[in-house]
């Protein structure tokens, strides 16, 4: 991850902290748990409490623990398995309900993602954090999840259930957590259909930001249309 902040979202952060508007960071990241986020957002100068974080893997954990019984593989990296070992997820390697998948980066092995498609041949079920097609590091593009996931789907004739952004499931979790109905809240992000898209999906408002993985192309081509673009987080102080 790029540890380079935009410039102003700090200054954005404070002013709805001022305000009093309630918010949290709704991220598809799935290569960190939640305290490894919160971490990081401090180095980089953000006082976040870990639980105004919200992530697929916590959408996951509450999803799969809906049935104490229920037992998961993790097709990720490892810091993630701590968002499910906090939340009591039995972990296994075999003879399991769900395979979750989520950005496993080097993981992302024929060994692992071949025992992945055995798991589902035997019964289990895709749970996919995510199916973005790729994520901007501090290096340039990376491919994320999603193609992973469709590989998966493809080799097993079995259709996964996305538990993070786009899904208006995740999103009514994030927003019931700041007791928030749709029409009051608005989801800022910089990528068209997963973060816009969805969110108007959920009935909130799509505000894109021209930073991170924003390409114009991917945005003019979108059958997306925004409800507000801006060069970037820091312009929203003028809209509030």
């Amino acid at each position: 991850m790029d540890k380079t902040p935009i410039e102003g979202a700090k200054e954005t952060v404070a002013m709805l902290e001022e305000r009093g508007y309630r918010y949290r960071f709704v991220s598809n990241t799935t290569s960190k748990c939640r305290s490894t986020l919160a971490k990081f957002l401090c180095e980089m100068g953000f006082e976040i409490p870990g639980e105004h974080i919200f992530t697929p893997a916590i959408a996951a954990a509450e999803r799969i623990r809906s049935d104490k019984d229920n037992k998961c593989f993790l097709l990720t990296r490892p810091d993630v398995r701590r968002d499910f070992e906090e939340a009591g997820i039995p972990l296994a390697e075999e003879e399991v309900d769900f395979v979750v998948v989520g950005d496993a980066e080097t993981d992302f092995t024929f060994d692992r993602l071949n025992r992945a498609f055995r798991l589902v041949m035997g019964g289990a079920e895709i749970i996919a954090l995510e199916k973005d097609r790729y994520w901007m590091g501090s290096d340039g593009l990376n491919l994320s999840a999603g193609p992973f996931v469709y590989a998966l789907e493809y080799a097993t004739g079995t259709m996964s259930e996305v538990v993070g952004k786009p899904s208006p499931d995740f999103f009514d979790m994030a927003l019931a957590e700041i007791q928030a109905s749709p029409r009051e809240a608005a989801m800022i992000g910089d990528d068209i259909d997963t973060d816009v898209g969805g969110a108007q999906n959920a009935e909130m408002k799509g505000i894109l930001v021209k930073t991170g993985k924003y390409r114009e192309d991917v945005a003019e081509y979108s059958n997306v249309i925004p409800d507000l673009i801006l060069e970037s987080v820091a312009e929203l102080r003028e809209y509030l």
